[in-house]
């Protein structure tokens, strides 16, 4: 992990699992130039303390991105009971990496590059950047002691 602040119930340790475990989309934050917020989704990997995505290099998320870096996030489960992570952190795009991140999320979330939507994908590739995220303050929170005897298990 970088230099985050950490908050919420779990350790570091804790927060590194769950956001290498998730394949579920990141919910990612940035400022408009008009001074808005936008939200986007995008899937993501974590790799050695830093949140990596990928998308068009004419992606207004970028335009907004390479304006004003600063950003926020979350990754949070959608079915009980919710736990997540959601920090604020600064986004760097990268264009050099944007196929090789396009290549590892495609991997991580298809499971293969084999099916026409991957392929799609990666007719893409040469206008793919990557945008690294780099925590700066990080909060957990976990509802399952809470929701315990609210949900049934599988």
């Amino acid at each position: 992990m970088t230099n985050a602040q950490v908050q919420g119930p779990w350790s570091e340790a804790d927060i590194d699992r769950f956001l290498g475990e998730q394949v579920i989309p990141i919910r990612l934050g940035c400022l408009t130039r008009s001074g808005w917020p936008l939200v986007v989704s995008h899937w993501y990997i974590y790799r050695n303390g830093f949140l990596w995505c990928a998308t068009q290099s004419s992606a207004k998320v970028v335009k907004n991105l390479l304006g004003d870096s600063r950003c926020s996030f979350e990754v949070a489960t959608n079915e009980p009971p919710y736990r997540g992570v959601r920090g604020q952190g600064r986004a760097h795009v990268d264009p050099a990496a944007g196929e090789s991140i396009l290549r590892a999320l495609i991997e991580r979330y298809l499971g293969s590059h084999d099916s026409a939507f991957a392929s799609w994908l990666l007719r893409r590739a040469s206008n793919e950047v990557a945008i690294r995220i780099e925590p700066r303050r990080l909060r957990s929170w976990d509802f399952s002691r809470r929701m315990a005897g609210a949900v049934q298990g599988p």
